[in-house]
């Protein structure tokens, strides 16, 4: 991902809500399972640390990269914000 692609997605993201929080019991399978099925039907979520997670946002912004095969945008804070591109009839977001 070029930087253009990403300050193009990091605008996108900036009037999103978070659609997911991550507390005390942090990653579990089914979460992981949410957000990679958040991910093939929108292509850039936005997800809030909660104070009570003991776990680094960057730490679990790279896990969760990992296992939803998607790309971290930016980690600001306590939020992070994925993407990953959409199959061809459900493509939503057009990157310069």
């Amino acid at each position: 991902m070029t930087t253009k692609q990403r300050a193009y997605l990091k605008s996108l993201a900036m009037t999103m809500e978070p659609i997911f929080q991550i507390g005390k019991s942090s990653m579990t399978p089914e979460f992981t399972k949410a957000i990679d099925e958040a991910l093939a039907a929108r292509e850039l979520i936005k997800i809030s640390v909660l104070k009570n997670c003991a776990d680094d946002p960057k730490a679990l912004a790279e896990l969760l990269g990992e296992r939803t095969h998607s790309q971290v945008v930016q980690v600001i804070g306590k939020r992070i914000v994925l993407y990953r591109e959409g199959k061809d009839k459900n493509k939503k977001i057009q990157l310069p």
